[in-house]
């Protein structure tokens, strides 16, 4: 393998960047950065690791989500409990029907930047640049907003550093207590209208927590109950801000990027020769890779080669994103290259992008029944190869917004302008996500009477 440096990627090409004008005040800005406190830290980094080499080998599963992209705005104490409370519950859910643990992974603290199709916006006779996330620029379409600002960077850590903090003490400081997550559940159990096919999950998760209860095994005397383990995530788009981040560890002597504990490469900047794999190569960070139509077996097996060569469990998560209409011609081609080459990978299922469509009233939008059918497929065609589907990446809110259409609350087109909130892609809100997390919990439960034996392990850390 070629020599590699944080700064390596800087001699590569490069897509899906702005256009920072001002070049003297973006260098002070990753110069500032590089010498803040790191944000996670590279002991987490090889603990998340660990949990995903444990789903590589069929012994858990990773649940991945939270909003497209992060606000400025929107940056409060109560967004982010809720979408932690709405998390936490899909955790459970998906634990008792897997029977193993179900590694809880946050698109949050860092997920501000987001890669556009078009590099200019029009309006009218008016053309601007793309809004590119709050890392980077404004999404008020005027051209100060519109304008890369460097500065922006800072405010992105300090709120990352912020929601970690809070992140943190929830899941150790008692909010996360499964009893009290599993009585959000029977709330939201009781009040949808899909009840009658939930409730049989419920009512068991319930009697093994009575029964755990009768045998003297609480929260107040086992702290795995009323602690969890979250980790975050996001898309490693704003090189120069990511390799500000990345730190020399002390004990391994390895590279961490400490911007998040796992990062990820996305469709549309994963080619082989260009700068997002050139730096992600290099980072020991657990590493996601989006998986869309357009990647063929090879290409598939040259990204592996570069990302992960000695094949480190743990290392490197496929995140699927074909659409439902397009999966089956996809997907399992892919599953059979990597197979033969004796890989070791987590297959992820990331239902939302390929399933994004333009409602008659303008809105982009997400049918729900297009998302659970690619998850279905996903299932179908890991059962069918014999393989391990290990996880869902989704993009979610704890908010009630009408954002995606259906679900059990038959949320329709006339309904998106309601409450139609996101800054970039439309999210699941938090019943359509819950609900979801029960779907793939019947899937999970197949999956275990067909051919999986129960993990020992079913700790909620």
């Amino acid at each position: 393998m070629r020599a590699w440096s944080p700064d390596s990627w800087r001699s590569k090409p490069i897509i899906q960047v702005p256009d920072y004008p001002d070049k003297a005040a973006l260098g002070e800005v990753e110069a500032k950065l590089a010498t803040f406190p790191p944000l996670v830290f590279a002991g987490e980094a090889r603990q998340l690791k660990k949990a995903l080499a444990d789903v590589a080998a069929g012994n858990g599963f990773l649940l991945q989500g939270g909003d497209c992209a992060e606000s400025f705005l929107e940056h409060r104490a109560d967004n982010i409990r809720d979408f932690f409370r709405v998390f936490l519950q899909m955790a459970v859910v998906l634990t008792y029907a897997g029977g193993s643990p179900v590694v809880k992974v946050g698109r949050l603290a860092g997920q501000f930047a987001k890669p556009r199709s078009s590099p200019v916006e029009k309006h009218g006779g008016v053309e601007l640049p793309s809004y590119r996330g709050d890392i980077i620029n404004g999404a008020e379409f005027t051209m100060e907003a519109r304008t890369p600002d460097p500065r922006r960077q800072l405010q992105a850590y300090r709120q990352a550093a912020a929601t970690l903090n809070l992140v943190r003490a929830f899941a150790m400081g008692g909010y996360a207590d499964l009893e009290r997550v599993h009585q959000w559940t029977l709330g939201f159990v009781k009040d949808s209208p899909q009840s009658h096919r939930y409730q049989v999950l419920a009512d068991r998760i319930t009697e093994t927590l009575i029964f755990m209860r009768a045998c003297g095994i609480t929260s107040e005397n086992t702290p795995q109950l009323r602690t969890t383990n979250a980790y975050t995530s996001h898309e490693a788009l704003l090189l120069g801000f990511e390799q500000a981040m990345t730190r020399l560890d002390s004990t391994s002597g390895d590279w961490y990027a400490t911007s998040g504990h796992m990062l990820w490469i996305g469709d549309r900047t994963r080619q082989a020769d260009n700068a997002h794999v050139e730096f992600c190569r290099g980072i020991r960070n657990p590493i996601g890779l989006k998986c869309g139509p357009s990647l063929d077996p090879d290409g598939l097996l040259r990204l592996i080669d570069l990302l992960n060569p000695k094949d480190d469990a743990g290392r490197l998560t496929l995140i699927c994103r074909f659409g439902a209409d397009k999966i089956e011609a996809h997907l399992p081609k892919l599953i059979r290259a990597v197979r033969k080459a004796g890989r070791t990978v987590v297959w992820s299922c990331d239902p939302m992008h390929g399933n994004t469509i333009n409602a008659v009233s303008g809105y982009k939008t997400r049918p729900f029944d297009r998302i659970l059918k690619e998850v279905d497929l996903f299932f179908d065609l890991h059962r069918g190869e014999g393989t391990h589907a290990g996880g869902i990446h989704v993009e979610m809110t704890g908010q009630n917004v009408t954002e995606c259409t259906g679900g059990a609350n038959a949320i329709s087109e006339a309904d998106l302008s309601d409450r139609y909130h996101t800054h970039c892609d439309p999210r699941l809100n938090a019943d359509q996500a819950l609900e979801l997390a029960f779907l793939i919990a019947e899937r999970l439960k197949q999956e275990r009477a067909a051919h999986i034996e129960p993990s020992a392990s079913t700790a909620w850390a």
